[in-house]
């Protein structure tokens, strides 16, 4: 098949395998922008699951709803060594210039503006020289007395709610779309659920929308006890049989091409419906077929190839990340568990070491920290990337 015409190669798709299968999701935030927009309670949002499923993805897509129905939206990605203020700052900014473009006052617009600059200028140090200090690129004064005390649970809070009041104004609202979630630190994650607790309470029109890795509301939960009622979690993840055909057939069909229900067989079984799989292993059974159809043979001849391209790119480069005592973790994780996506005891791996529990916490502590593992409950740790016990496991040292 023509490699150029190829519609799993990234951006080709106009609906990428991450968005199959995702459409209660849609419509279910559709519905929460309309409540919003009319004043009614509504929780925010957060999307959990592991890595390949499409998070990501589904929350780019839930911002383009958003801003369709004149929302002003902004989207960050939280970084574990970062304050949230400075990204925050840039986020807010994008979504107060899509409801300018609709307000009627310039004045008022400018003055959430000048508040959002008082927010953001306190990411800068105390004492900082004024060529070191950060400018958040708005054009207005800072405004005095107004989110800007330092306190990033007070000023959050202000901040929101003069950003939230701005939407209303225009009877849309304000949705703030955070990847990574599980990332932000602890003091800003505490801000963030009273600010939304704040909100909630006066029905402003402001809507976090967070995605992460399966313990996020684990940790929402240990931020605030309210957390639970703040939030409405939605568990992302595999595609079930009918939907992984969906994300290949779609695809396949608008080039006016087939592919034999033996080759979508051989497909699902490989991928096992993560979406970033399908994807991974269309594409390369795509390029190795010769001709119209794709056949299981096809799949057979490519799946090594996208194995090795998931090896790389995929599974390799979080692996790289570790230091050689968390990659002895791992591998222990992965002899326990056969290479399964299954859930291990910490104390299992530190038999199976012969180590004290004690002496694997700091590892332990750095692979949740770096995002390769999570603790799936108390006294148990997985891996947050599918299949990644697999690859271990075929991994030559």
């Amino acid at each position: 098949m023509d490699p150029v015409r190829n519609p799993f190669a990234p951006g080709a798709g106009q609906r990428p395998p991450e968005l199959a299968g995702r459409d209660r999701e849609l419509a279910a935030f559709d519905v929460v922008l309309e409540r919003v927009a009319r004043g009614r309670p509504e929780r925010s949002l957060v999307l959990t699951g592991l890595r390949g499923v499409g998070k990501t993805v589904l929350l780019g897509e839930l911002r383009s709803m958003a801003v369709k129905r004149g929302w002003g939206a902004g989207k960050i990605e939280a970084r574990p060594d970062a304050e949230l203020r400075r990204p925050l700052s840039a986020a807010l900014h994008r979504a107060i210039r899509d409801l300018a473009v609709r307000h009627r006052d310039p004045e008022r617009v400018e003055s959430v503006l000048a508040v959002l600059k008082a927010f953001a200028l306190r990411a800068n140090p105390d004492g900082a020289k004024l060529r070191e200090r950060w400018q958040p690129g708005i054009d207005v004064p800072a405004a005095q007395g107004r989110a800007d005390s330092g306190d990033i649970e007070i000023d959050l809070v202000e901040l929101f709610t003069d950003v939230a009041e701005l939407a209303q104004d225009v009877g849309t609202g304000v949705a703030l779309l955070i990847d990574e979630m599980q990332d932000v630190q602890p003091d800003d994650i505490s801000a963030l659920c009273a600010a939304c607790h704040e909100l909630s309470q006066s029905g402003a029109p402001l809507v976090v929308v967070g995605a992460g890795l399966p313990h996020l509301p684990a940790l929402l939960s240990a931020s605030k006890s309210y957390s639970e009622r703040l939030f409405r979690y939605v568990l992302i993840g595999q595609l079930d049989r009918e939907d992984a055909d969906r994300a290949v057939l779609a695809p396949v069909a608008r080039e006016g091409a087939e592919i034999s229900p033996h080759a979508l067989d051989a497909l699902f079984d490989a991928s096992s419906g993560y979406p970033y799989f399908v994807q991974a292993y269309a594409k390369a059974a795509w390029d190795a077929a010769p001709a119209d159809p794709i056949t299981r043979e096809d799949v057979a001849m490519a799946a090594p190839e996208a194995e090795t391209e998931l090896a790389v790119g995929f599974f390799g480069s979080r692996y790289e990340r570790a230091t050689p005592a968390e990659r002895e973790y791992l591998r222990a994780m992965a002899d326990l568990t056969e290479g399964r996506d299954e859930a291990v005891g910490t104390t299992d791996v530190a038999v199976y070491l012969g180590k004290k529990p004690s002496s694997l916490s700091p590892a332990r502590d750095n692979l949740i920290k770096k995002g390769l593992v999570y603790s799936a409950e108390r006294g148990r740790i997985a891996f947050t990337v599918p299949h990644f016990g697999r690859f271990l496991l075929g991994r030559e040292e």
